[in-house]
């Protein structure tokens, strides 16, 4: 391995480096639209087996629960015409958005933890990155807009129908997707049209753009953080669109006279202000914590929590707090189990 250096930093994995002399006449050789890597190395959570296996069994254990817990929300508002409402038609686009969040990082990282492997292909670090952000800005473009619809349930309650129709339910929920999918187009096209010299090892179990930026070219870096800029910018705005949301619900709930009313306007905004504030604190806490001073095991529970938790957490916040949804999982539950007994006359 006459290019290869064992780091003491980092026990996982071995550092590709390329001699310090050539590396910046490296990087001006490349080609424009090709990759000095081939693949990248991830983070090994440890070099011991049975750890890894634990390790294993700990992340299955948090897919299949996020994964049952959004499947059976999907399959609840989809089968139940009582569930046929705005509400529940982007809590369903949520749900899909939690599953494809974390299918994007979970599978891989069991996969590496049961072979003990810790390499990612270049064209699977792409697709990771390219979902991963598609899903996170979708996700929380949905939730603006679930901002919106309770603004006009509570607020606007004669002129809901017509404003929150099946039509223009549709044309935002699909906005959200098209902003989603154009940011992440942008952030990934930038990110992997161009080079990467400084080695190949990302300091994280799935690839990030922002661990990938200590990899990149110093044009590249400069044209991602102006990309950056502009996505911040983006959720900023839902942000602060969600917040004039919440000021006008306030307000108009602290009007009613009936304590009743308010607590069922209450009710009805406590489950989506939780799941808003558990996106947006994990969110900040990952990417504006000081970095340099933090050690790897920090970063690698900031990115745990902002892009596993929210999906596995999501299911139980709506089902705890809606009891319609509540009882059309359970009814679901219900008749999954006893078709699969092939008793269905049991399911009633």
């Amino acid at each position: 391995m006459d290019n290869e250096l064992y780091d003491e930093s980092k026990p996982w994995a071995f550092v590709s480096v390329i001699p310090s002399v050539g590396s910046s006449l490296y990087c001006e050789e490349e080609m424009s639209n090709q990759s000095s890597v081939s693949e990248f190395i991830l983070m090994r959570f440890s070099d011991a087996w049975e750890l890894q296996i634990l390790y294993f069994v700990m992340f299955l254990v948090i897919y299949l629960s996020a994964l049952m817990g959004n499947l059976l929300i999907i399959m609840a508002v989809v089968f139940d015409h009582n569930l046929h409402n705005p509400m529940n038609f982007f809590l369903m686009n949520l749900s899909i958005l939690d599953v494809g969040t974390i299918s994007i990082m979970v599978p891989k990282a069991m996969a590496n933890s049961l072979m003990n492997t810790t390499t990612v292909s270049y064209a699977g670090c792409a697709t990771q990155v390219f979902f991963f952000i598609f899903f996170l800005g979708a996700d929380f473009s949905v939730l603006t807009i679930m901002a919106y619809d309770h603004y006009v349930v509570i607020c606007k309650p004669l002129h809901y129908e017509m404003v929150m129709n099946r039509r223009s339910c549709v044309q935002m929920a699909s906005s959200a997707w098209v902003v989603g999918i154009l940011n992440s187009t942008m952030h990934t096209w930038n990110m992997f049209a161009f080079t990467f010299c400084e080695g190949n090892v990302v300091d994280l179990f799935f690839c990030e753009i922002p661990q990938l930026l200590k990899l990149s070219r110093s044009d590249t870096y400069f044209r991602e953080l102006f990309l950056l800029f502009f996505s911040f910018s983006l959720i900023f705005f839902c942000f602060i669109l969600i917040v004039a949301s919440y000021i006008q619900i306030f307000s108009a709930v602290l009007r009613i006279s009936s304590e009743q009313g308010r607590h069922k306007a209450f009710s009805t905004c406590l489950p989506h202000l939780i799941v808003v504030s558990l996106f947006v604190f994990s969110s900040t806490f990952a990417y504006f914590k000081p970095t340099s001073q933090s050690p790897l095991v920090l970063d690698l529970i900031a990115a745990a929590i902002y892009s596993v938790v929210p999906p596995m957490m999501n299911p139980i916040i709506y089902s705890m707090r809606n009891k319609e949804i509540l009882a059309a999982m359970k009814k679901l539950a219900h008749c999954q189990f006893f078709s699969a007994l092939q008793v269905p006359f049991l399911c009633q």
